[in-house]
Order: C-alpha cells, then sequence, then structure tokens
C-alpha cells in the first residue's frame, strides 16, 4: 500500500520516505495469513462444497487481481476481484440451487485468487501488493462472517421478501468496506505518520466512488446468479470493466499532470536561478510537514504543486539573486517574485488553488491585511529552511536553520509550521544514525 510521488514528492538520494513493507503493513499481512491458514485447513478437512461455482468465483477474483489499478495517493484496488469476492460472500442461490459454501471457504478461495491474480505482477517484477490484499481479503472476510450464517434463512424467506435479502446484503457490503478502509487508514497513519481521522477521511473519500460501484455489481451478481446462473457473472462484470478504465485513465493523467509540474519546477534550476534540486526538496519538506498540520491529501497535492512552482516567477529577474535564496531578498523582490509566479501559474486556467498559495508565500504569517493560506505559510518556512541548508545533511546547519526560523515566529513564520518542519527534520536525522 505505498504511497506515490504524487502526494509524497521524490525521495532524495538515499533516503527512502518509507520502507517497502513497514511494522503496520507487516502484521496485517501476518493476521490475514493466519486467517487463511485456518480457512484453508477447515475447507480441506471439509472438503469444497460446490467446487464448480467455487472455481467460477475464483477464476473472476484471480483476473481481477490481475487488471488491479492505482487510485490516487497510489492505494491498489481490484474493483472486478472485489466484486467477484463480495458477490461470493453473499450469493443466495446459483441457477436456482442454494450456494452452501460456509463463510471459511469464502476466504480460502478468495485467498487463492487473490495469490493467482499477483502471479503474473511477480513475474513482470512489480510488487505483489500484500498489505493491499490483505486489507481486501479481511474486508471481504467480515461480509462472509455476517452474511454465511444467515444465507440459509434469507433464501428461505426470500421469495417474498426481496427487500430483506437485498438490505442485508447491503449492511454486510458497507461493513466489508468499512473494514478495508478503517485497515487502510490504519497503515497510512502508521506509515506516513498521518493523523488517523485525516487519513480515515482521505481513504474513504478515494474509495468511495468505487466501492459503492463493486457492492452495486456484487449485489447484481447475486441476484442475478439465481436465474441466470454463473453466466451472471460475465454479463454484469462488464459494466465496472469500463468504470475500471474510466479511473485508470484519470489516473495516467494525474501522473501526467504532475511530471509536467515537475518540467516546469526545473526551468529555475536549469536557468541557474535557484540552486539544483532546490524545488525538489522544498516540496517534499512542505508536504511532510502540511501531514503534520493535518492537511488531507487533495491540500496535500495542491500544496506540491505549488512548492514544485514557487520560484517560477525567478525567470522575471533580470539579475539571479545569488544562490537563488530568495530568503536574502528584500520585501519588494519577494513579493515580485510571487506575483509574478502566481500570474505564470494563472495561466493554466485549472490551478486557482495553487496560484493563490503561491502568490502569497511571501507574506509574513502576522501583520498583513489578511492572514496568508497555511499552504503559503508552510511554503515560505519550507524555502527559508532549505536556502539555509540546501543538501546539507549536518545537524548543527539544520539545527542552526530551525533556530533562526524560530527567532522570526512573531510575525514572519508560523510557530505551527516551523515545529512541524523541526519534527520532520528530526526524524530525517534519526533514521540516518
Amino acid at each position: 500500500m505505498s504511497r506515490t510521488t504524487a502526494v509524497l514528492g521524490e525521495p532524495a538520494q538515499g533516503e527512502s520516505w518509507r520502507q517497502a513493507m513497514d511494522s503496520g503493513e507487516l502484521l496485517l499481512v501476518a493476521a490475514a495469513g493466519m486467517l487463511v491458514v485456518a480457512a484453508v485447513a477447515q475447507t480441506a478437512a471439509a472438503g469444497l462444497v460446490q467446487p464448480r461455482i467455487a472455481l467460477a468465483f475464483g477464476a473472476l477474483i484471480a483476473l481481477g487481481e490481475v487488471l488491479r489499478l492505482s487510485l490516487e495517493g497510489g492505494r491498489e484496488s481490484a474493483p472486478i476481484g472485489s466484486a467477484g469476492a463480495f458477490a461470493y460472500a453473499v450469493v443466495l442461490t446459483v441457477g436456482g440451487q442454494p450456494a452452501l459454501q460456509p463463510a471459511l471457504q469464502v476466504i480460502a478461495v478468495v485467498a487463492a485468487g487473490m495469490v493467482l491474480g499477483a502471479l503474473p505482477h511477480l513475474a513482470a517484477g512489480r510488487p505483489a501488493g500484500l498489505a493491499r490484499m490483505a486489507s481486501r481479503l479481511i474486508g471481504v472476510a467480515v461480509a462472509a462472517a455476517l452474511f454465511r450464517p444467515l444465507s440459509t434463512i434469507v433464501a428461505i424467506a426470500r421469495p417474498g421478501e426481496w427487500g430483506l435479502a437485498l438490505a442485508l446484503m447491503a449492511v454486510v457490503l458497507v461493513a466489508g468496506w468499512l473494514a478495508e478502509c478503517l485497515l487502510g487508514a490504519l497503515i497510512s497513519a502508521d506509515a506516513l505518520r498521518a493523523r488517523f481521522r485525516v487519513a480515515l477521511w482521505d481513504e474513504m473519500r478515494v474509495q468511495l466512488p468505487l466501492g459503492a460501484a463493486v457492492a452495486a455489481t456484487a449485489i447484481l451478481i447475486a441476484f442475478a446468479a439465481d436465474m441466470m446462473g454463473l453466466a451472471a457473472l460475465g454479463v454484469f462484470i462488464a459494466p465496472l470493466l469500463v468504470t475500471q478504465m474510466a479511473f485508470r485513465r484519470y489516473a495516467g493523467i494525474r501522473a501526467t499532470y504532475l511530471e509536467t509540474v515537475r518540467a516546469l519546477a526545473r526551468v529555475p534550476e536549469v536557468g541557474g536561478y535557484v540552486e539544483d534540486g532546490h524545488a525538489r526538496r522544498v516540496g517534499r519538506l512542505a508536504v511532510l510537514a502540511g501531514r503534520e498540520l493535518g492537511m488531507s491529501e487533495p491540500q496535500l497535492l495542491e500544496l506540491e504543486y505549488a512548492a514544485l512552482m514557487h520560484d517560477i516567477g525567478q525567470l522575471s529577474l533580470r539579475d539571479p539573486i545569488p544562490g537563488g535564496a530568495t530568503v536574502l531578498a528584500s520585501r519588494e523582490q519577494q513579493r515580485r517574485i510571487a506575483e509574478l509566479g502566481a500570474g505564470i501559474i494563472d495561466q493554466a486556467g485549472v490551478l486557482d488553488g495553487v496560484a493563490e498559495i503561491v502568490r502569497y508565500q511571501s507574506w509574513p504569517w502576522r501583520g498583513q491585511e489578511r492572514a496568508p493560506p497555511v499552504g503559503s505559510r508552510i511554503i515560505r518556512a519550507a524555502n527559508a529552511f532549505d536556502d539555509l541548508v540546501g543538501a546539507s545533511t549536518e545537524t548543527s546547519r539544520t539545527m542552526a536553520a530551525l533556530e533562526w526560523l524560530r527567532l522570526d515566529t512573531a510575525t514572519e513564520y508560523d510557530p505551527r509550521v516551523v515545529e512541524a518542519l523541526a519534527q520532520v527534520a528530526g526524524r530525517r536525522h534519526r533514521s540516518r544514525r
């Protein structure tokens, strides 16, 4: 469940913002592994119930894992596989025959399908995505554990109580979706040092559109399987496949957009106006400080765009500032650079929020007719910090820069932002020991 640079920014040479799998993810994978072992052992001992149905749903889940996609923030999702898994958890009858699979068999079949679907990714050298797979598996396990013990009662009552079956399916599918979101938020909060409330909101916001489509498709399959048999799997997965293609295209556009912003951010560096790597470092510091302050992912993405392009206004200068250090420039020059940079960004027509952050980056946090946006305050402090420290890894230089910023917290720099930068810098130095 790694986060892409669309949110984090690129790490510096030799520095990793997070490990490939941290302790929280390992715990989640271990818990899911124990659940799978118990499910497989029970299924092997009792024998596979209705193997033809199990194989059909397992194949659909495997296909869904092969076709999984990346959502905002680098989250991996397998909507087709999830729809098949949830449908297998709540299906009542297939071709007129009651679906008799117990909850543990649902878990075993879903796990087997996920593993088979992950093999092509491993063969292509891509990560298996174990943490996200574990989250999806546990979400399905919650739905199966709630629904399968009641499935016989619901199947008997269903001819006259379609509403009861539909309501129960909806409730357990929402419970499974919420379980997956909670796990994703817990892992994000632990790995990214984000606030849990913010991480949960981001997780639910990103997962809601596909989650609704997955739940609706699972319910349609569950009801249609009574009359259509296993053919319902293919018929009702097609609309979800179209939706998935739309999400994949949107993710591609977002990635291209960020690469374009990064290319623009390099122009002042190539022109010799600022130090090489300055924009990337400021972007990284700004995002991490913003996360310390509880900003959401959309806010962080907007902040990163602004941080990467905060010096683009320097291209208008006749003579570059020595070292590109705007912290040493006059107040008037700082404002001119910010205004010109915001004007350039305004030309895009779709980055109004980014332009506003850049426009007010030169404003002190107090003493003006209006308070600058929090993003502007973050960039102002992060830019000054990097102007003073640069690419240096010396602890003494970092501490001196932080103390310099603290001396100006009465009017120039927001003290909350400075302390957030101190937390970020402290973790960076501890990680290098």
